[in-house]
């Protein structure tokens, strides 16, 4: 499983979450606009269950929201691309993370291992768009060394987690 960040008490949290609630976070993160009735009554519960759960899992902080997922492309959005961002110094992460947020066309970032101190998701309009974004907004960063561009030709997954099964493998380790 990557590294998410989360903390001992954070996995001690997970563990408390029984398997009706893996069901309906499940049942949740392939469809989030799904009706907690419905939910309900393929779980053989009442919605107040659901209801109830679902304000649990969101104070332990296991839910933090729901997304629209987007189709970009139809926005006029044609490219999303990829961008490795090598940094001056490690050190300069918080202060280079707060100006890329600064930015929309950068939907997501990661700090991470490896080659790259920061690796980011870019959606925009075109090539000329996206060269806009990288001469005029990103390379203008203090602390950032050089960037590296990956653009994509076609996403092949986007899916969530399997959380049903992968949580089912981890109590027989």
């Amino acid at each position: 499983m990557p590294h998410s960040g989360r903390t001992k008490k954070d996995r001690e949290k997970s563990r408390e979450l029984d398997e009706l609630d893996l069901k309906i976070l499940s049942m949740l993160m392939l469809d989030a606009t799904r009706p907690y009735t419905e939910i309900a009554r393929e779980l053989y519960v009442s919605s107040g269950t659901v209801h109830v759960r679902m304000r649990k899992m969101e104070e332990m902080g296991v839910v933090k929201g729901a997304h629209l997922v987007i189709d970009y492309e139809k926005l006029g959005y044609d490219i999303m691309a990829f961008l490795g961002i090598y940094l001056d110094k490690s050190s300069l992460y918080d202060d280079v993370a707060a100006q890329l947020e600064q930015i929309p066309e950068i939907v997501s970032a990661h700090y991470t291992t490896g080659i790259y101190n920061i690796f980011a998701k870019i959606v925009c309009r075109d090539t000329t768009h996206l060269r806009e974004v990288l001469h005029d907004k990103i390379q203008k960063i203090q602390g950032i060394q050089r960037t590296e561009t990956f653009i994509s030709l076609l996403e092949s997954i986007d899916r969530p987690v399997d959380i049903l099964n992968q949580m089912g493998n981890e109590s027989e380790d």
